[in-house]
């Protein structure tokens, strides 16, 4: 038997029994570590089989068929996914571009009325007479309009919502051409019906 002995010399502790308590410590984790491991191969495992035994159904009933048969399935699913392809995708992007380009339209129509009203003048040109937002108020129901003017920080702000697009042309060119009121921005876009928006227009008095 080998006594174990400290620096000084004298017999010490043996520590025999402390390090066999580590060892088996150390293999208890590693059985652990080595146990979950195989539960987690364990569930790949399963779902791969599920995957190939659907694999494996699909491959029995596509070798069952005739060749006739796999012909016309061959041409359903081609027929199928063209089905898809054309109304998911296609038909929605063509819709959302001619959408855009009518808008576009509308608004270049719009600008250019109100700039060529701005440009015309009429011998002799009478101006309205009045505060800038009682002629716009005025002007709007004239040409049979209803919107809600607001005045801050200088600009008086117009808004109409579901109006008819060509009385709102109208309603611009009548404060261009009988008044000193400027456009300064328009903001328009698609009401509830082919030919009606929602309109907000800022006038710099």
């Amino acid at each position: 038997m080998r006594i174990a002995r400290n620096r000084h010399g004298r017999p010490g502790p043996c520590r025999a029994g402390h390090r066999g308590g580590r060892g088996a410590g150390r293999g208890r984790t590693g059985r652990r570590r080595a146990h979950r491991g195989a539960r987690g191969m364990i569930v790949r495992l399963r779902r791969n089989a599920r995957i190939e035994g659907v694999l494996g159904r699909f491959d029995a009933w596509w070798q069952g068929l005739s060749t006739r048969e796999r012909v016309l399935v061959g041409t359903l699913a081609a027929l199928l996914a063209g089905v898809v392809l054309v109304y998911g995708v296609v038909k929605p992007v063509q819709a959302a571009r001619a959408q855009a380009r009518a808008d576009i339209r509308q608004a270049e129509t719009l600008l250019a009325r109100v700039r060529a009203a701005g440009r015309l003048e009429s011998a002799p040109r009478t101006l309205a007479a009045g505060p800038p937002q009682a002629i716009v108020t005025s002007t709007a129901a004239t040409a049979g309009l209803q919107p809600t003017v607001a005045e801050a920080n200088g600009a008086i702000t117009a808004t109409l919502t579901d109006a008819p697009y060509p009385a709102v042309v109208t309603w611009l060119g009548s404060v261009a051409s009988t008044s000193t009121i400027g456009v300064r921005r328009v903001t328009m876009q698609r009401g509830s019906a082919s030919g009606r928006v929602n309109a907000t227009v800022e006038f710099q008095p």
